[in-house]
């Protein structure tokens, strides 16, 4: 069995990728609001601050910060996951395993988690998060991919509205 090891930091800023089992579906984007819903209760009930945030059909990339004194990503995703699901109709396929263990067959049972190490990491990756529907063939601009927080971060002038627009820019790290 493989040594999963996970980064603990307190209060620490995290980027993650989070998929779909089934990498065909478009779940995400299909029930984007109930999405967004099941994010915000997670976030009223455990905290955690978003900086970047990229929803695509099949997976999504964030970076977010935990509270001060607070390590437990794996909770936050937890009932991230399993909030979407419960309110999802059971259509997908199950394997045996996840039938005996009771899952549903729509995530991937894990997923990527990066700890923040600088603001260099910090930059790089919320350039990847925005620059990840460009990357994926999704739309040309940037701008033009309506579930990300690339918009949020335009209006607070963090991003000029025209950033990588259209241009295939080598945003490295990720997945």
């Amino acid at each position: 069995m493989p040594d999963y090891r996970r980064a603990w930091r307190q209060g620490g800023t995290y980027f993650f990728t989070v998929n779909l089992l089934e990498r065909h579906r478009t779940l995400f984007t299909d029930h984007i609001d109930l999405l967004r819903n099941v994010v915000g209760d997670v976030r009223r009930r455990f905290p955690f601050t978003i900086h970047g945030w990229v929803v695509l059909p099949e997976h999504l990339h964030c970076v977010i910060e935990l509270p001060a004194g607070d390590s437990d990503f794996p909770l936050r995703w937890r009932l991230m996951k399993s909030g979407f699901s419960k309110q999802l109709p059971r259509v997908e396929r199950r394997s045996d395993v996840r039938v005996r263990r009771g899952e549903r067959g729509i995530w991937q049972r894990r997923y990527w988690e990066h700890l923040i190490r600088d603001e260099a990491d910090f930059t790089a990756h919320m350039d990847y998060v925005h620059y990840n529907p460009v990357k994926h063939g999704l739309v040309r601009c940037v701008s033009e991919w309506p579930y990300s927080t690339f918009h949020r971060l335009v209006s607070q002038g963090v991003y000029p509205s025209d950033w990588a627009g259209g241009l295939h820019a080598s945003v490295a790290c990720g997945e």
